[in-house]
Protein backbone atom coordinates (compact mmCIF):
# COMPACT_ATOMS: atom_id res chain seq x y z
CA UNK A 1 0.00 0.00 0.00
CA UNK A 2 1.59 3.19 -1.18
CA UNK A 3 2.71 5.83 1.96
CA UNK A 4 -0.30 8.20 1.31
CA UNK A 5 -2.96 5.79 1.85
CA UNK A 6 -0.96 4.68 4.46
CA UNK A 7 -1.57 7.93 6.46
CA UNK A 8 -5.11 8.32 5.18
CA UNK A 9 -5.95 4.89 6.86
CA UNK A 10 -4.37 5.79 9.90
CA UNK A 11 -6.41 9.08 10.46
CA UNK A 12 -9.34 7.29 9.90
CA UNK A 13 -8.27 5.04 12.77
CA UNK A 14 -7.84 8.30 14.61
CA UNK A 15 -11.06 10.04 13.81
CA UNK A 16 -13.09 7.35 14.29
CA UNK A 17 -11.47 6.62 17.86
CA UNK A 18 -12.12 10.24 18.03
CA UNK A 19 -15.82 9.93 17.09
CA UNK A 20 -16.90 7.24 19.55
CA UNK A 21 -15.05 9.06 22.55
CA UNK A 22 -17.23 11.84 21.88
CA UNK A 23 -20.38 10.01 21.70
CA UNK A 24 -20.87 9.70 18.03
CA UNK A 25 -22.44 6.28 16.79
CA UNK A 26 -20.57 4.78 13.62
CA UNK A 27 -23.09 3.65 10.89
CA UNK A 28 -20.71 2.88 8.12
CA UNK A 29 -16.89 3.48 7.57
CA UNK A 30 -16.15 4.14 3.85
CA UNK A 31 -19.90 3.58 2.25
CA UNK A 32 -19.57 3.37 -1.69
CA UNK A 33 -22.10 4.94 -4.25
CA UNK A 34 -21.17 4.53 -7.64
CA UNK A 35 -17.47 6.19 -7.76
CA UNK A 36 -18.19 8.05 -5.00
CA UNK A 37 -17.30 7.14 -1.39
CA UNK A 38 -18.50 8.51 2.54
CA UNK A 39 -15.31 8.34 5.17
CA UNK A 40 -17.67 8.25 7.77
CA UNK A 41 -21.22 8.22 8.24
CA UNK A 42 -22.32 8.78 11.74
CA UNK A 43 -25.56 9.92 14.58
CA UNK A 44 -24.99 12.90 17.03
CA UNK A 45 -27.45 14.40 18.43
CA UNK A 46 -30.27 13.53 16.29
CA UNK A 47 -28.52 14.59 13.44
CA UNK A 48 -27.21 12.41 10.35
CA UNK A 49 -23.46 12.94 9.72
CA UNK A 50 -21.34 13.03 6.67
CA UNK A 51 -17.55 13.10 7.61
CA UNK A 52 -14.74 13.65 5.42
CA UNK A 53 -11.46 12.66 7.17
CA UNK A 54 -8.32 14.46 5.57
CA UNK A 55 -5.25 13.60 6.72
CA UNK A 56 -1.31 15.31 6.06
CA UNK A 57 2.03 15.12 7.36
CA UNK A 58 2.23 19.08 7.36
CA UNK A 59 -0.27 21.32 8.88
CA UNK A 60 -0.03 23.65 5.51
CA UNK A 61 -3.09 24.86 4.63
CA UNK A 62 -4.00 27.67 3.07
CA UNK A 63 -7.95 27.26 3.77
CA UNK A 64 -10.35 24.78 3.96
CA UNK A 65 -11.30 25.18 0.41
CA UNK A 66 -8.18 23.69 -0.26
CA UNK A 67 -8.79 20.37 1.93
CA UNK A 68 -12.31 19.98 0.86
CA UNK A 69 -13.06 21.50 -2.77
CA UNK A 70 -16.74 22.73 -3.99
CA UNK A 71 -16.54 19.52 -6.03
CA UNK A 72 -15.56 17.15 -3.56
CA UNK A 73 -18.47 19.24 -1.43
CA UNK A 74 -20.86 18.15 -3.75
CA UNK A 75 -19.80 14.13 -4.11
CA UNK A 76 -20.31 13.85 -0.79
CA UNK A 77 -24.01 15.48 -0.39
CA UNK A 78 -24.68 13.58 -3.76
CA UNK A 79 -23.50 10.43 -1.69
CA UNK A 80 -25.44 11.45 1.44
CA UNK A 81 -28.28 11.96 -0.43
CA UNK A 82 -27.86 8.65 -2.10
CA UNK A 83 -27.66 7.01 1.58
CA UNK A 84 -30.16 8.51 3.02
CA UNK A 85 -32.62 7.10 -0.21
CA UNK A 86 -31.32 3.86 0.04
CA UNK A 87 -31.97 3.44 4.10
CA UNK A 88 -35.16 5.66 4.49
CA UNK A 89 -33.60 7.85 6.85
CA UNK A 90 -35.43 10.49 8.38
CA UNK A 91 -32.78 12.78 9.84
CA UNK A 92 -31.28 16.63 8.97
CA UNK A 93 -27.96 15.96 7.44
CA UNK A 94 -24.73 17.60 8.68
CA UNK A 95 -21.36 17.53 6.83
CA UNK A 96 -18.28 17.56 8.63
CA UNK A 97 -14.66 17.98 8.34
CA UNK A 98 -11.82 16.07 10.58
CA UNK A 99 -8.44 17.41 9.54
CA UNK A 100 -5.46 15.01 11.05
CA UNK A 101 -1.98 16.33 10.82
CA UNK A 102 0.44 13.33 11.69
CA UNK A 103 3.83 14.04 12.36
CA UNK A 104 6.40 11.91 14.34
CA UNK A 105 3.98 9.86 15.88
CA UNK A 106 1.89 12.27 17.37
CA UNK A 107 -1.14 14.03 15.71
CA UNK A 108 -3.34 16.99 15.85
CA UNK A 109 -6.97 16.46 15.41
CA UNK A 110 -9.31 19.39 14.19
CA UNK A 111 -13.28 18.83 13.99
CA UNK A 112 -15.08 21.59 11.86
CA UNK A 113 -18.80 20.74 12.43
CA UNK A 114 -21.30 22.18 9.66
CA UNK A 115 -18.40 22.90 7.78
CA UNK A 116 -20.42 23.07 4.32
CA UNK A 117 -24.06 22.92 3.14
CA UNK A 118 -26.07 21.60 0.25
CA UNK A 119 -26.38 25.72 -0.83
CA UNK A 120 -22.44 25.88 -0.22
Amino acid sequence: MAEHNLLGKKGEEIAERYLIKNGYKILEKNWRYKKLELDVIATFNNLLIAIEVKTRATNFVENLNEIVTKKKQRFIIDATNAYIEKYEIDMEAQFDIIFIVINNGKFNLRHIKDAFSTTS
